[in-house]
């Protein structure tokens, strides 16, 4: 795996790197098949905060911390990534797939109560509208995200709210 460090509003020393590629390398031992990780720290006043994006099969593996140190964050961040692969594998497994020696083994499925399960399904008509309509319309709902159809692409988007207070917008790619 290769493993690209960019730094913003802070110099990315030689020892801030490596530690950065020690650390993240060390996911690999979890799954081979990791593409290229994206690490991006960022300072802003008395915060550091790093955001890791790694492509695993399809999926994106994501995380990101914040502290009062880079290191510790760093830390965390991969310690969170540790959770989500263990999850990852897990859910793998729960639905009956297990690669061996690259080759898919049909593995029993047994669902424990533990398991998380669809408890409720809404159906809501999508009527086009605008992403700042969208906006509105989520926070007179008091939800986190809102799904609609985009007015101007005539696709269905989702619009979500940032833990730093902005939004963000999920457009589908074909």
């Amino acid at each position: 795996m290769k493993v690209l460090v960019r730094g913003r509003n802070i110099e990315v020393t030689d020892a801030l790197k490596d530690y950065v590629v020690k650390r993240v390398s060390k996911l690999e031992k979890y799954i081979d098949n990791f593409g290229d990780a994206q690490v991006t720290m960022t300072v802003e006043k008395d915060t550091h905060r790093i955001e890791v994006t790694i492509p695993i099969n399809g999926m994106i593996l994501r995380g990101e911390e914040r502290t009062g140190d880079m290191y510790t964050s760093i830390d965390l961040v991969v310690d969170k990534l540790e959770k989500q692969i263990a999850k990852y594998k897990g859910k793998l497994q729960k639905r009956g797939a297990r690669f061996v020696d690259g080759q898919k083994i049909a593995v029993p499925v047994a669902f424990d109560e533990e398991t998380p399960q669809v408890v409720r399904t809404k159906r809501f008509n999508i009527k086009p509208m605008s992403v700042d309509e969208a906006i509105l319309q989520m926070n007179l709902l008091g939800h986190s995200f809102f799904v609609f159809s985009n007015a101007e692409t005539e696709q269905v988007n989702v619009v979500y709210k940032r833990k730093d207070g902005n939004y963000g917008l999920i457009e589908p790619e074909y």
